[in-house]
C-alpha cells in the first residue's frame, strides 16, 4: 500500500481544489505518456515503476512546448470521463450539431486515441474492445456508418493508413479522442489542440476541441467542415487546466533540478500548495502520486454539485516496456 497521501483533515479540501487534483493527474498521464522506450531504458524502468524525480529529469516539460498540448488532450479526455460540466456540456452541445444521434444525449463518453500510442501494447485492442463489436463510426456526409473496429485498426497505421481508408473517413487517422454518448454505439473523431490555429481537418473528422481564445469566443460553431466545442478561458476549464500544468511544471523544475521558469508564470496559491506536496516525494512512483491526486478528487463534500468519477490509468500506458539493451563497441578515438 502506498504512502503518499495530500489528504489533510485539518485542511479539507474544497471544490476547486478537488478540480485542480484531477487535472494535475492528467498532466502526470500525459508526462508518462511521452516517455518513449529509449527513455525507460535509459531509466532502466517499465511506466509504472518510474518516479516523480526520474520523471522530471527525462520528461520533456521544460523544453517541449508540445508538451502542454499532450497535457491538454489528457486532461480533456479525463473531464469528460470524469464528468466535468465545464468541458462536458460545450462538447455535448457541439456533438448535437454534428449529428442528430446526439441530440437527445445526456453526457458525452471519451475513448483516448492518438495513432502515435497504436505501438503499445494492447492499446489498439483495448480501444476496439471498449468500443464493443456492434460500434459505428460515424462518417462526412450521409450514407451507412462504418464498423468501429476494422477501420480504426487501419487509422491506427497513422499517415500510411489514407490510401487505406474510405473517402468519407480519409483523415480519421488524425483523431485524438473518439466521442460517443451513454450508449456508446456511435462514435464521432475529435482532434483536440490547445491552439485552434492548429487545427487539423479533413474527411470523417467531425468535431475539435480548442480553448477560447482573443480571436475565437468560447461557444459552439462551424469552421472549416468541423463543428468546434470552444472551451471558456478566464473562468471555465481553460483557467484550470493552466494553473494544473504550472505547478506540475513547477514541481518538475525543482526535482530534476531545471532551469526556472517565467518568475511571473506561477500557478495560483492552491496550484501552489499541489505544488508543494508533488515536490515532497522525490522518490515515490509517479503511479501512487497520481492514485493520490485521485484520492484528492473524489472526496465527497456537502453541497457538491458534482462528482467526479475516478479515471483509472488504461493498462496501455503502465505496460510500456524498456527498449532492448543494446551493447555498443568500447569508444577508440584516432590520436588528434
Amino acid at each position: 500500500m502506498s504512502e503518499v497521501t495530500f489528504l489533510n483533515q485539518r485542511e479539507p479540501i474544497d471544490e476547486p481544489g478537488r478540480a485542480l487534483a484531477a487535472v494535475g493527474r492528467s498532466v502526470l498521464r500525459a508526462l508518462l505518456d511521452s516517455l518513449s522506450a529509449a527513455d525507460l531504458t535509459d531509466l532502466n524502468a517499465t511506466a509504472g515503476e518510474v518516479t516523480m524525480r526520474q520523471l522530471a529529469k527525462v520528461g520533456r516539460i521544460d523544453r517541449d512546448k508540445g508538451m502542454q498540448g499532450d497535457g491538454f488532450e489528457w486532461a480533456v479526455h479525463e473531464a469528460i470521463v470524469g464528468g466535468e460540466l465545464k468541458v462536458t456540456e460545450p462538447i455535448a452541445a457541439a456533438l448535437a450539431k454534428a449529428s442528430p444521434s446526439f441530440r437527445s444525449m445526456s453526457d458525452p463518453t471519451s475513448l483516448l486515441f492518438g495513432y502515435e500510442r497504436a505501438k503499445y501494447l494492447g492499446f489498439l485492442e483495448a480501444t476496439v474492445k471498449a468500443a464493443g463489436n456492434q460500434a459505428v463510426l460515424l462518417p462526412d456526409g450521409q450514407g451507412h456508418p462504418f464498423a468501429f473496429g476494422p477501420w480504426v485498426s487501419v487509422a491506427a497505421e497513422g499517415k500510411a493508413a489514407e490510401a487505406k481508408l474510405k473517402d468519407r473517413i480519409k483523415s480519421v487517422w488524425k483523431t485524438d479522442i473518439f466521442l460517443s454518448d451513454q450508449d456508446e454505439m456511435r462514435y464521432a473523431a475529435a482532434t483536440i489542440k490547445s491552439n485552434h490555429a492548429l487545427l487539423e481537418t479533413g474527411p470523417g473528422l467531425r468535431l475539435g476541441i480548442v480553448p477560447e481564445a482573443t480571436n475565437l469566443k468560447a461557444g459552439t460553431r462551424r469552421r472549416d467542415g468541423l463543428w468546434l466545442a470552444v472551451l471558456p478561458d478566464r473562468d471555465g476549464f481553460m483557467a484550470l487546466f493552466h494553473d494544473g500544468f504550472q505547478a506540475v511544471a513547477e514541481a518538475m523544475d525543482t526535482l530534476g533540478k531545471m532551469s526556472r521558469g517565467k518568475y511571473y508564470a506561477k500557478p495560483s496559491v492552491a496550484g501552489q500548495k499541489m505544488q508543494a506536496q508533488l515536490e515532497k516525494y522525490p522518490t515515490a512512483k509517479v503511479v501512487d502520486i497520481v492514485a493520490a491526486l485521485d484520492e484528492i478528487a473524489q472526496q465527497q463534500l456537502i453541497g457538491v454539485s458534482t462528482k467526479l468519477v475516478s479515471v483509472e490509468a488504461p493498462d496501455w500506458l503502465l505496460l510500456k516496456e524498456k527498449a532492448p539493451k543494446v551493447i555498443t563497441a568500447k569508444p577508440s578515438f584516432e590520436p588528434l
